[in-house]
């Protein structure tokens, strides 16, 4: 089938529109309001997508100029807008971009920009990387589209990507904030024109006051974005001499750039941050801490944790972590393998001992302690927990917010609840040996403690507790277990394919588990063998990975272990024996969870090889 591209562009001369040999009078001087070519047409008829009649009808329908070709096809004859994306994506020779409310589209590309023009144009900057710039368009050969591309980004590689007219009309919405006056681009392109007209502006001292509505507007929308995009940290990055402030998100652990600020503001962002903090603006010379509690809607509310840090250029970097308030998980949804699970329920009934949860900074080691607490938390147990910050809440516990500048410490809340009658004890953090002896001794007299630290893994958080100069023979008696965790990305769910590896990928695979530990997973190399992996779709915003998933190693305290730990033993010896009792390392957990298609041993490595 062929359909000429002059009728569905606009009817020019006085060719005729020709459809499997039959032919009538076009239109003449009809202008289509949208241009399908001929190829993508035959391409939806050659994957069965739409038949041959339909195609003719929705020519005939686009016509009457209410409709353009590509919302009938969409609309009336039901084409998915994946088919269609993915015909225009082969014959512009250039990927498909879907719409979807996760893209992070760079506002520092439309600062010179109209969005009414582009909106009538039908394009759009996404994002840049270096001297590269993706375009989004909804028709790559474009020659006038192309000058105007160039003519804004002059000197710069243009990467084209195509989409659907409505769907770059939702990214242009997208951008301007769903057409409020507050989106960034918006807020950025105010501050633009202000610097223009202030060309007084020292970009080193400031001159910018940080309650001007701008500058306010501007860091409420950063902190709403961050959270509508399910990011766990803002990182506000100035540098010195006039380059701009850069702003970073941290999604499913990896960090990227999320936009700029131009330089003769950086001051101003970060003065209104450490305002909305309690923190002293004039203070620059010192790192400082705070918290932020912000309203996002009139139901809905963000905690912040604030941490400000002096850099070279005598500049300030931000850190802000968003502490959503969350309920509890139960501990069947954290992905324990069985026996793990198992043990973990069986040490948590204890009536007395310690559990420790390790790992480092947001792998979800609260998380999984909120978990144990909601498994025991009855109404025959008294739960006192003192956190910092108290991120997860729940009924039944009595939670208390440490605060270091009046003296309330960990060490000072553990005292207070030894006189309290608890049966249960979580200390959000041992951070030194007078917290961890408290916890100890605590454990031992009849108390069952949770609490957490930042070592490597199971067996080194032993070695750690006996460096910090805590006794060997009561740190024994009171183990009762140490969990330790990571955070791994998880493939998508929506695009998961099945592929075969390699031979050199299943050696490699075979190799980080432990050769001699392999023949017990009674996997062989076959033809048979499968993994899994995302291609990439708009869910997960085109890597294919989302959400992630927890790797566990669990060390239980044994009677042979415990003896180990009293004679101070050696961390291969008293690794050797976990391992012989039944362990399974952070490494062994993730790559089983490879095998089931939860993750890839790119991402085991990546956050649990040493």
């Amino acid at each position: 089938m062929t359909v000429d591209t002059d009728v569905l562009s606009g009817g020019k001369g006085n060719k005729a529109e020709r459809v499997d040999g039959f032919s009538k009078k076009g239109n003449r001087g009809t202008k289509w309001p949208y241009t399908i070519e001929q190829n993508v047409l035959d391409t939806l008829v050659y994957r069965e997508i739409i038949s041959q009649a339909d195609v003719l009808a929705a020519i005939e329908d686009s016509k009457d100029g209410n409709s353009d070709l590509e919302s009938v096809l969409l609309d009336r004859y039901g084409v998915p807008k994946e088919a269609l994306g993915s015909a225009l994506s082969e014959y512009y020779q250039c990927s498909y971009l879907p719409y979807d409310e996760r893209t992070v589209i760079d506002a520092d590309l439309l600062k010179t920009l109209n969005l009414d023009y582009l909106k009538k144009n039908l394009w759009l900057p996404i994002a840049r990387r270096g001297s590269l710039i993706d375009v989004l368009t909804n028709d790559p050969h474009d020659l006038d589209k192309a000058w105007d591309v160039r003519r804004a980004f002059p000197g710069m590689t243009i990467r084209y990507a195509v989409g659907l007219r409505r769907d770059i009309e939702q990214f242009l919405l997208l951008a301007k904030g769903q057409g409020g006056s507050g989106s960034i681009g918006t807020i950025l392109g105010e501050l633009i024109n202000d610097i223009h007209l202030e060309t007084a502006i020292d970009s080193v001292s400031g001159g910018i006051d940080e309650n001007d509505s701008a500058i306010v507007r501007l860091t409420n929308q950063v902190i709403a974005e961050a959270d509508r995009l399910g990011a766990s940290d803002i990182h506000i990055e100035p540098y010195a001499d006039r380059k701009d402030m850069v702003v970073r998100l941290r999604i499913d652990g990896t960090c990227f750039i999320y936009m700029g600020i131009p330089a003769a503001y950086r001051r101003a962002v970060v003065s209104r941050i450490k305002i909305m903090a309690n923190l002293d603006i004039a203070e620059r010379r010192k790192p400082q801490d705070g918290k932020i509690r912000h309203r996002l809607a009139k139901d809905r509310e963000v905690e912040l944790r604030v941490a400000t840090l002096p850099t070279s250029g005598q500049e300030e970097d931000v850190v802000l972590r968003l502490l959503t308030a969350k309920q509890p998980m139960p501990l069947d949804s954290l992905d324990f393998a069985p026996a793990s699970l198992q043990a973990i329920l069986a040490i948590s009934e204890k009536p007395h001992g310690i559990i420790l949860c390790v790992g480092p900074t947001g792998s979800g080691k609260t998380t999984t302690l909120h978990a144990i607490l909601k498994h025991i938390n009855t109404d025959e147990r008294k739960i006192w927990t003192a956190e910092d910050p108290v991120e997860i809440t729940q009924d039944g516990l009595r939670q208390l917010q440490v605060h270091s500048k009046i003296g309330l410490t960990f060490a000072t809340a553990m005292r207070a609840f030894l006189r309290a009658d608890p049966d249960v004890i979580m200390i959000g953090e041992m951070r030194d040996k007078e917290t961890a002896d408290i916890a100890i001794e605590a454990s031992l007299t009849g108390h069952l403690v949770l609490s957490t630290l930042h070592t490597n893994s199971a067996v080194e958080t032993v070695v750690r507790l006996l460096d910090l100069g805590c006794d060997p023979f009561n740190f024994a008696d009171a183990m009762l277990g140490v969990l330790a965790q990571r955070l791994c990305k998880r493939i998508c769910i929506r695009c998961k394919e099945a592929y075969h590896p390699s031979r050199e990928e299943y050696d490699e695979i075979v190799q980080g588990y432990g050769a001699e530990d392999w023949p017990r997973l009674g996997i062989e190399y076959c033809a048979d063998l499968i993994l899994y992996r995302g291609q990439g779709c708009e869910a997960c915003n085109r890597t294919g990975y989302k959400g992630r998933i927890p790797l566990h190693e669990l060390l239980r305290g044994s009677d042979v272990m415990k003896r180990l730990i009293q004679s101070r033993a050696r961390t291969a010896d008293m690794l050797s024996l976990a391992m012989k009792d039944g362990m399974v390392t952070l490494v062994q957990d993730g790559i089983q969870k490879v095998l089931r298609g939860e993750t890839t041993y790119l991402q085991v490595r990546a956050v649990a090889m040493k």
